[in-house]
């Protein structure tokens, strides 16, 4: 066979192989496909935005995160960390108050990272929009290499702490040498890069593990037609969703009169994969019927807007 091309894994792809080997490895997987109807949910959403434009409009995918964030404070059990011990068979579950999501995106030069996006439990919907909209700001000045590798050697120096001595030199030994080595700055360059304020570019914070992973594979193409149905769970997390595009689909609908009838309505995947070690699927059923009420009754997102802007519009109303 003829080679079209070798590439060699950088660092962003080091640590991606490297996760999700062990979230296969190790993880007994659960999947649920949830497709409810978001019609409504829609019609209602483009209101949300009637008096925006620009930067200051909510994007499907803010409104999606907080769907997901008011459905995780109903089902706390999923917003978790695990950590076992197969060969002792002992085990800990830590679950969280706050919610950090991990969100891959994809940054100016076309490259992926994934971010934290921190203490989203109880912001509102413009809060989550500054938030996401500081991110890209300091990501495109970010090396990402310098992050990565900055994350990496931490999580090097954990498995160290932990006593993974042969898993901490072999991680060294392949990301610093032959062929194989990642490239990160040196000298003047790695000067100056540090002399850029960490407010202004991404950090370890901004890149360690969150609580939950959202991937939002709907927002890389709008127009696909299928869904995902399997996604790997990223250690310790329990529980991550892979939401897909918004698509027209045969939905069985109900009058007010009980007759049943089929329509073509908007219905939104959304892939919940979970830990079988740490959750039933009794556990996510909370979530389940949170979002079952949010999408029955949409007019609530617009509690989900700043203050000012909450007030605003109700006077309007």
């Amino acid at each position: 066979m003829k080679t079209l091309k070798v590439t060699h894994f950088g660092i962003q792809r080091k640590i991606v192989a490297n996760m999700t080997s062990e979230s296969w490895e190790t993880i007994p997987h659960v999947t649920y496909m949830y497709e409810p109807d978001v019609t409504d949910f829609m019609r209602e959403y483009k209101k949300l935005n009637f008096d925006r434009s620009g930067a200051d409009k909510i994007s499907v995918n803010t409104l999606v995160l907080k769907v997901i964030c008011e459905g995780l404070k109903a089902a706390p059990a999923m917003n978790a960390h695990i950590h076992f011990n197969r060969k002792l068979v002992r085990g800990e579950i830590k679950n969280f108050e706050t919610v950090n999501i991990s969100m891959p995106m994809i940054l100016p030069n076309g490259e992926m990272m994934t971010v934290n996006l921190h203490n989203f439990e109880n912001k509102n919907l413009d809060e989550m929009t500054d938030y996401i909209r500081d991110v890209a700001r300091r990501a495109e000045n970010t090396d990402l290499n310098e992050a990565m590798f900055e994350v990496s050697l931490d999580n090097t120096l954990t498995a160290l702490r932990h006593g993974k001595i042969g898993q901490a030199v072999c991680r060294l030994i392949g990301s610093k040498t032959g062929k194989h080595k990642v490239r990160t700055l040196h000298g003047k360059a790695k000067r100056d890069y540090e002399a850029i304020p960490v407010s202004d570019r991404l950090t370890k914070s901004d890149l360690e593990q969150g609580t939950v992973t959202v991937s939002n594979i709907g927002s890389v193409y709008r127009g696909q037609k299928g869904a995902c149905s399997l996604l790997e769970i990223i250690p310790p997390q329990v529980t991550a969703f892979g939401v897909g595009a918004v698509q027209d689909k045969p939905v069985v609908v109900c009058d007010a009169a009980g007759k049943k009838s089929v329509e073509a309505r908007q219905v939104l995947p959304i892939c919940i994969a979970f830990d079988h070690r740490a959750l039933d699927f009794g556990d996510i059923v909370p979530f389940l019927k949170k979002l079952d009420g949010i999408f029955a009754h949409p007019q609530i997102m617009h509690t989900w807007k700043s203050r000012e802007k909450f007030v605003r519009t109700a006077r309007e109303a």
